[in-house]
């Protein structure tokens, strides 16, 4: 059977499957950085000249990697000791299972029962999916326990994918003090519309993604980025004042 996918589906299926890491990943190192700048605008907002925009970015672009490498690694991490558990829950199920299948029937009879299928129906269904004790556990751990299959996750991909989304969209605030050195002010503008944009781009994203309203993946993004920003702004004034 010829596969029918295009290579735009199966791009946005990788997208897809990677969503979590580019999210969380991007919307992090964007507001990492940007809290930064923000700082940096509010502390000197009585006076520019007291910091310079060496500081924003030798402090920006420290906290960038740092920052990127500890998400990626805690990525990794994370769904390493996810998979881990999915794992040894899953084995120990089965044997569970295969010492006294009874139980286990009974058992996903109720989960299915409790979902809504009627009781003879429900029996039915469990003595049917107890002839694969493997689908019998995936079941039972889904619906029973909440947790999902991790057999497929890769935990050093989806670390560095965590990371690249962080350096990428992190860079993104620092740029303009990047390439206008001497000056501050146009610079911090600058910034701000930059970090908007990829904010707005990475709303974009959800939304193509996901399918959710695009109003609504946008204003979220774009609204955390602008909450944590203002409190950033704040503290550098407090601080700064």
């Amino acid at each position: 059977m010829s596969d029918s996918t295009t290579p735009a589906t199966r791009r946005l299926g990788r997208v897809q499957h990677l969503l979590k890491q580019i999210v969380y990943g991007g919307n992090d190192g964007i507001v990492t950085t940007f809290a930064i700048v923000a700082g940096y605008a509010g502390a000197a907002a009585e006076g520019p000249e007291k910091i310079g925009a060496l500081a924003v970015l030798v402090f920006g672009l420290a906290n960038l990697v740092a920052d990127g490498v500890s998400m990626g690694m805690g990525e990794f991490l994370s769904t390493r000791s996810q998979r881990d558990l999915y794992r040894s829950r899953r084995a120990a199920g089965l044997s569970r299972f295969r010492a006294d299948p009874d139980a286990g029937r009974d058992e996903i009879a109720g989960l299915l029962a409790a979902r809504g299928l009627p009781s003879e129906d429900a029996a039915a269904a469990a003595r049917h999916l107890s002839r694969s004790p493997e689908l019998i556990e995936d079941i039972r751990l889904s619906y029973g326990e909440g947790i999902a299959d991790m057999r497929l996750a890769r935990p050093v991909y989806e670390g560095l994918t965590t990371f690249a989304a962080f350096l990428v969209f992190g860079i993104v605030p620092l740029l303009p003090y990047l390439m206008l050195e001497d000056d501050h002010d146009r610079a911090l503008i600058l910034s701000v519309v930059a970090t908007f944009g990829a904010l707005l781009g990475l709303g974009l994203v959800r939304w193509r993604t996901t399918g959710v309203g695009a109003l609504v993946a946008v204003v979220e993004t774009v609204g955390v980025g602008a909450l944590c920003a203002a409190v950033a702004f704040g503290v550098g004034a407090l601080v700064g004042g």
